[in-house]
């Protein structure tokens, strides 16, 4: 999938509403459409990579960033403290279903564990 068709960079631009919950110039997160939690944010690069295997040493800082994003994200939703997920899928097998790296912040419930 190229950049011009990937749905995530669509939104990213502003050319797909969504229901932004953050955004800086690296990033946006936004609801998830077909939430599996209370809270189900999605935050998402606004640069292009069809997963994390195309990510790079030069991507240190985003992904670091993605993951303080998260943290205020979930501070302002008031799940911080009662605890949640962060996680990124990658690949088919891994339950990636739109390729464009993106993580998921998932609280409001216990998650239980092993997840899957």
């Amino acid at each position: 999938m190229s950049e011009g068709d990937c749905l995530f960079c669509k939104i990213a631009k502003q050319e797909i509403p969504a229901q932004v919950v953050y955004e800086d110039d690296q990033l946006v997160a936004i609801k998830d459409i077909d939430p599996v939690a209370p809270v189900h944010i999605l935050l998402i690069p606004k640069s292009h990579r069809a997963s994390l295997n195309d990510c790079s040493e030069e991507d240190r800082k985003l992904l670091g960033d993605i993951q303080l994003a998260a943290v205020a994200v979930a501070k302002k939703l008031n799940i911080a403290e009662e605890g949640y997920r962060l996680l990124c899928n990658c690949g088919p097998a891994g339950g990636q279903a739109v390729m464009h790296v993106h993580y998921h912040l998932l609280g409001g419930r216990d998650l239980g564990w092993p997840p899957g």
